[in-house]
């Protein structure tokens, strides 16, 4: 199959063409004073090979509209799955719903050229036998590498997005979104013990970059590593101890515990435990905490939200201290400040609201050897599982998925079991140490957020914090 010249063919079949989708945009929305239709065709694809043989091989595509009206703080919203003229004008029904506009037109966002992307369609680039080989090859690669392993499962995952957000003041922009990813979990098994690992890889581009040897191979390495690391695995301790993080992906933390309490909707409520403390310190000295969506090829990364605003890099905390919140348009506008690029939805069926993109702590000065060197007696987590986090407190649990005891400024036995337990503003007091080896992560992270998942990046430097709660089984 080949994709057209024009990706927004998928968008306008017949039933619908680019003058009458403005026209009826204009017509629906007079009344309000913000709003859009969200047109959106995606296709996608997932490879699941487990014990052997490939038991997944899904492939899907669908196609809807969202139409939105904003007036004040209300905000009414309809969805179809059939993009026609007249699906839209059925929608316009529950748009008269609303109060009519009180103030002033909401101004269109910026126009945009850039594209941190390619819009090329990586589902139909690779033949699906080569996709099939892959997972095959991977899986005879990995059983091959030692002995010990006993289940590989391989995760191969492609989409392809066609968006454009029509405004009724004439504005129109339009992105095409490629996102692929690479996931290996490898399970090895000694004297009756079991343990896992498990590496992904991923972000905006085409197969080509997991294709390669180079990059599979490194992806079974890296989740062999870690599934025997853990087979050697003693009792976490527990206690309130210092905890050295590890760069790139354990930026999860972060993202949770304190990414999400930096969000417009809950600061405009309220709700945040950073609500109001615009220009307050909030962090300690060093701590620069910063969203940015406009990051080439990154799992996070849109060259337009869905609201149509340009991503930029915006930077939350500086030094320490609280400069701003991520915002859709909504609460930017009920909060007397502009957009910034972090108006997101999971698909046509959603309204948006303001999520991350890619959120990350900068590096400092620190040598992340001296760091280590520091702890007298403490864990270093390299890698964590899942979490859960109260947006309100910013109170997190997270499981550690390969972690160390720390002994006398020493990497110790690997540890199974700890959890860390917290909450996010007290955690960014208690920074004492910043390696100046920043990394982003692979390109794997989901983020959820009122019943919402969206493609979301994560990175840090090595990080030290002081007296964190370690939940584990063994005495600390």
């Amino acid at each position: 199959m080949t994709t057209p010249a024009d990706p927004r063919s998928f968008l306008y079949q017949g039933a619908l063409d680019p003058a009458a989708a403005q026209k009826l945009t204009a017509d629906l929305l007079a009344k309000a004073d913000d709003g859009e239709l969200y047109l959106q065709y995606r296709k996608s694809e997932a490879f699941g090979f487990d014990d052997g043989q490939l038991k997944r091989a899904s492939y899907d595509t669908d196609s809807g509209f969202g139409l939105r009206a904003v007036s004040g703080e209300a905000t009414a919203f309809a969805h179809a799955s059939e993009i026609s003229a007249a699906a839209i004008a059925r929608a316009g029904e529950t748009m008269a719903l609303i109060d009519p506009a009180k103030g002033a037109k909401a101004s269109p966002p910026r126009h945009n050229n850039r594209h941190l992307y390619t819009d090329a369609d990586p589902i139909d680039l690779v033949p699906f036998a080569d996709k099939v080989n892959l997972c095959q090859a991977i899986d005879a690669a990995a059983r091959a590498r030692d002995p010990r392993v006993c289940q590989v499962s391989v995760g191969l995952l492609g989409s392809w997005q066609v968006v454009e957000i029509v405004r009724p003041d004439g504005f129109i922009a339009t992105d095409v979104r490629p996102l692929t990813r690479l996931n290996v979990n490898i399970t090895v098994e000694a004297n009756g013990r079991r343990e896992s690992g498990n590496f992904g890889i991923g972000g905006r581009a085409l197969y080509g970059r997991l294709l390669e040897p180079e990059t599979w191979n490194r992806a079974i390495d890296e989740a062999l590593a870690q599934a025997l690391v853990n087979l050697e695995s003693v009792d976490a301790p527990a206690g309130v101890m210092p905890v050295l993080l590890g760069p790139g992906w354990p930026g999860v933390l972060l993202h949770e515990a304190v990414g999400h309490g930096l969000e417009g909707d809950f600061n405009r409520k309220g709700t945040s435990a950073f609500s109001g403390r615009i220009g307050e310190r909030v962090a300690a000295p060093g701590v620069t905490v910063v969203d940015d969506g406009s990051l080439g090829e990154r799992r996070g990364s849109l060259s337009i939200d869905d609201e149509g605003t340009p991503t930029q890099e915006n930077v939350l905390i500086e030094d320490g201290i609280l400069k701003g919140y991520i915002q859709d348009r909504l609460n930017a506008r009920l909060m007397g400040v502009d957009p910034t690029g972090n108006g997101r939805r999971q698909g046509y069926e959603h309204a948006p609201m303001p999520r991350m993109t890619n959120t990350f702590m900068r590096a400092g000065n620190d040598d992340p050897a001296e760091l280590l060197s520091r702890v007298k007696k403490g864990i270093y987590a390299k890698s964590f599982g899942g979490g859960q986090v109260d947006i309100v407190s910013g109170k997190f649990v997270f499981s550690c998925t390969e972690a160390y005891k720390i002994e006398d400024g020493k990497l110790g036995a690997p540890i199974k079991g700890a959890t860390l337990i917290g909450d996010g503003p007290t955690v960014l007091t208690r920074v004492t140490g910043i390696g100046n080896d920043f990394s982003l992560d692979e390109g794997v992270g989901m983020c959820g957020k009122a019943g919402q998942s969206v493609p979301a990046g994560v990175g840090q430097p090595t990080l030290l914090v002081d007296g964190l709660t370690v939940g584990g089984t063994a005495a600390a």
